[in-house]
């Protein structure tokens, strides 16, 4: 099984130890990972500003980094959800539109192979107990694109609930957005700002130390607010908390 990582700029930017996070949990249970050096960007601030042309080329790049590859995991929904169903839009439109077959087919090789953390691990590799250990109070919140495009389901709770020591509380109205939205924070900031307030409210209520999603694109956003709250709780990607043992504890 050849397993590549797409990290997503977001994380190699601003959260690089999610991504060595991954590649610890993934080793840790028997998967060689490879990192790509050609993948970016997938493009999904563009296309969802409008500007679906300029996204081709981060499709094209994007389908080359990751050929050849059996599976290719990303800790981001939202990224997952860009490949999966936003690419192949893309090359259905650039075929109605008469430039060719092209970017349809790339799109349709790539997709099928692509797999958010939680799914890969639940999925395919048939495990929610993965070995990690955290001593926290824990509550999770689903992003709008793992709980509506991807259809994670509960698998990122079934993954919670096997960590040793965690206790996992329920988050209320867990299903609303937190206000991120990617472009939509930017353009709408003062929506944004009041949904993540309710989040974190809901969030605080629990009496949780971690604060756990799947996207640090939303978690960032939450952070934020929680740093500027003065709260104590702290928000952490699933995947720093999966890798964590006792041996080596999450930061």
């Amino acid at each position: 099984m050849r397993v590549a990582l797409f990290v997503t700029c977001v994380n190699d930017a601003l959260y690089p130890s999610t991504g060595i996070a991954v590649v610890r949990l993934l080793e840790r249970l028997g998967v060689e990972v490879d990192f790509p050096a050609g993948q970016s960007c997938c493009g999904q601030p563009s296309y969802n500003t409008g500007y679906r042309w300029e996204t081709e080329p981060l499709l094209r790049r994007t389908a080359a980094a990751f050929a050849g590859y059996d599976h290719v995991v990303t800790p981001s929904g939202s990224c997952a959800a860009m490949l999966r169903e936003h690419y192949p839009r893309i090359g259905r439109r650039a075929a109605d539109e008469g430039r060719g077959a092209e970017l349809a087919e790339l799109a349709a090789e790539l997709a099928p192979r692509v797999y958010e953390l939680t799914e890969f691990l639940v999925d395919v590799l048939g495990v929610s107990d993965v070995g990690a250990y955290f001593p926290h109070k824990v509550t999770y919140h689903p992003s709008c694109h793992g709980l509506r495009s991807l259809g994670l389901g509960d698998r990122p709770r079934r993954l919670l609930a096997a960590v040793r020591g965690l206790e996992l509380l329920e988050l209320p109205g867990a299903e609303e957005c937190c206000g991120f939205g990617g472009t939509f924070a930017l353009k709408n900031p003062d929506v944004s700002a009041a949904m993540g307030t309710d989040k974190i409210r809901s969030a605080r209520a629990t009496g949780a130390e971690v604060l756990c999603g799947a996207d640090n694109s939303c978690l960032a956003h939450l952070d934020g607010t929680l740093r500027r709250a003065g709260a104590p709780l702290r928000a952490l990607h699933l995947a720093e908390i999966l890798a964590a043992t006792e041996e080596e504890p999450a930061r």
